[in-house]
């Protein structure tokens, strides 16, 4: 057995939160993948004083299909983990955002200038690789182009794993950051059949944009993309990632998604968006989204399941960077404040209860309502009748405010949706 874990250099952050431990020893935690999630959780316990490593299959930078859009929340998050975002080249952070009802009408709105970043753009290959070499700087063990072989051990006293080039590890915790299909969850015989995700979605680089996109963020609610939508977001140097993302349902068959994808761009709004000159970079991509947190396997023995993995996108728009970063640092709590697996489960599902499950639940019955053309028409309609409910719905449509804060008290505070931004002073 070899030891993958570098038991020097535990340090504790300042800014690590305040909470009592049950566990003074440090833990050995094996992190596999090192996507958001996975980056968060090994941030946050390396902050705590445990020891952590990961592992990922891929060698960074690497590509990951996303629409590469940051939401509010997920800009706090990576503030609060000391991301900086200089460290991603094609940062680009955008204030006006058009949304177009099915009818055709637009709304434009405007997210808070001067008050800290609500919505930025960052390609997840930089975005994913900056992360990685946080956590290499942080002096936190990366092991780059290591698969997960299977689970050894997993029971009350310890876990061991096979690693491809490293063998057998043994750890105190595993964080299965493996993706939607998660190789360590189809290992355990955990994996639903036949499951391909709650949407699917393609995407594609554009350059030489010259119309409004390259600077602004259109999301279009085309009837026959509903409750999906269109999407360009703007990207430095007249590039934007452009794609669509639409719910699985029967009406939904692969065919239709690609004979859409094939015309999109010729659809006059969207042209009127991009101009004229826009070429196609590479291949399109298509990737399907999980979105079932209400019933994803979230742990099993001393594994816990984070980002994809346990299926934490938000099922109304298909975001899943904040709730990726949520899960992870969720776990790493779980792992740092509670002593036996038993526990360190309870802590790290009753968490995901109490935040994104309540969130979830919300944006599945709004998701509902917006699969009518009608409704949506409606709710846009409402929404575009006064410069207040514009103001505060793009702020509510970047999770400026959690989904169902309305209906979760215990997440009430008096600068609802009035709090300044992320990353004020680079602003």
């Amino acid at each position: 057995m070899v030891s993958a874990f570098d038991t020097t250099n535990w340090c504790h952050s300042p800014h690590s939160p305040r909470r009592p431990s049950l566990e003074s020893v440090a833990k050995k935690v094996l992190i596999i993948g090192a996507g958001p999630s996975g980056a968060a959780c090994a941030i946050t316990l390396h902050r705590l004083g445990h020891n952590v490593t990961v592992v990922d299959k891929a060698t960074f930078p690497r590509d990951k299909c996303c629409g590469d859009g940051l939401t509010t929340n997920a800009l706090r998050i990576l503030e609060q983990l000391d991301f900086n975002p200089e460290s991603v080249p094609d940062w680009k952070q955008t204030h006006k955002v058009i949304v177009q009802s099915p009818d055709g009408r637009t709304l434009d709105m405007d997210l808070p200038k001067g008050q800290g970043m609500f919505a930025a753009v960052a390609p997840r290959r930089q975005l994913d690789n900056a992360l990685v070499e946080q956590c290499i700087q942080l002096g936190i063990p990366v092991h780059q182009g290591h698969s997960f072989r299977n689970v050894v051990r997993n029971d009350a006293d310890a876990i061991t794993v096979d690693i491809e080039g490293l063998g057998i590890v043994e750890a105190d915790y595993v964080i299965a950051a493996d993706g939607m299909w998660s190789p360590i969850r189809k290992s355990l015989e955990l994996s639903t059949p036949g499951y391909l995700g709650e949407w699917h979605a393609f995407r594609q680089y554009f350059n030489h944009v010259d119309g409004p996109a390259a600077q602004n963020l259109y999301v279009w609610f085309d009837d026959d993309v509903l409750p999906g939508y269109v999407w360009s977001f703007p990207l430095p140097n007249n590039r934007v990632n452009f794609g669509f993302c639409m719910l699985r349902n029967d009406a939904t068959s692969m065919q239709f998604m690609k004979k859409t994808w094939a015309e999109l761009c010729d659809r006059p709004h969207v042209r009127a968006a991009l101009g004229n000159s826009f070429v196609p970079e590479d291949r399109h991509t298509a990737w399907p989204i999980p979105a079932r947190i209400d019933n994803a396997v979230r742990s099993t023995g001393r594994i816990l399941f984070v980002g994809d993995a346990v299926c934490a996108t938000d099922i109304m728009t298909g975001e899943g960077i904040a709730q990726a970063l949520e899960t992870g640092i969720a776990a790493a709590h779980a792992i740092a404040y509670k002593e036996t697996p038993s526990d360190v489960r309870h802590y790290y599902s009753t968490t995901l209860d109490k935040t994104l499950l309540a969130d979830h639940r919300m944006s599945k019955f709004l998701g509902n309502m917006l699969s009518s053309p009608r409704t949506t028409r409606r709710v846009l309609a409402l929404v575009n009748s006064t410069s207040w409910t514009k103001r505060h719905f793009v702020r509510w449509m970047f999770e400026d405010e959690p989904r169902a804060a309305l209906f979760t008290p215990r997440r009430w505070h008096r600068k609802f949706l009035r709090r300044p931004g992320a990353y004020r002073n680079m602003v």
